[in-house]
């Protein structure tokens, strides 16, 4: 698991880059659309490397369900929302802007919560 500082680091920076509109600048790859996570600079694979790393080796598999971590992309089910909607629900029926609305209130709920130490107390219970 990351460490605490490491851990809001990265949520930070994620936080950051979607307010400044980084899935919305041009795309990463023009022939398809950007991915929440995936196409962010925080993604442990974010360099064109030629092998990937596991993704069970970012700091933000601590926040995916357990049954979801084997998945390809497990950041697309990390629930952003109390109803338990996912990057992945909103990619099946939802719009851009519902998105990062969910992520960007997600990203300051859990920045929160782990300044005042409540996510590291529920992730160890």
């Amino acid at each position: 698991m990351a460490d605490r500082n490491q851990l809001l680091a990265i949520l930070r920076a994620e936080l950051s880059f979607l307010q400044k509109g980084g899935y919305r600048r041009g795309p990463r790859y023009p022939w398809r659309p950007n991915f929440v996570f995936e196409d962010s600079p925080t993604c442990i694979n974010f360099q064109d490397k030629n092998e990937r790393l596991p993704c069970t080796e970012c700091p933000l598999i601590n926040f995916v369900p357990h049954e979801r971590r084997e998945t390809r992309f497990p950041c697309r089910h990390i629930h952003l929302t109390d109803s338990g909607e996912t990057v992945n629900s909103f990619y099946e029926w939802g719009t851009e802007d519902e998105l990062e609305s969910a992520l960007e209130g997600w990203l300051q709920r859990t920045i929160a919560e782990i300044e005042s130490g409540d996510q590291l107390r529920r992730q160890t219970a």
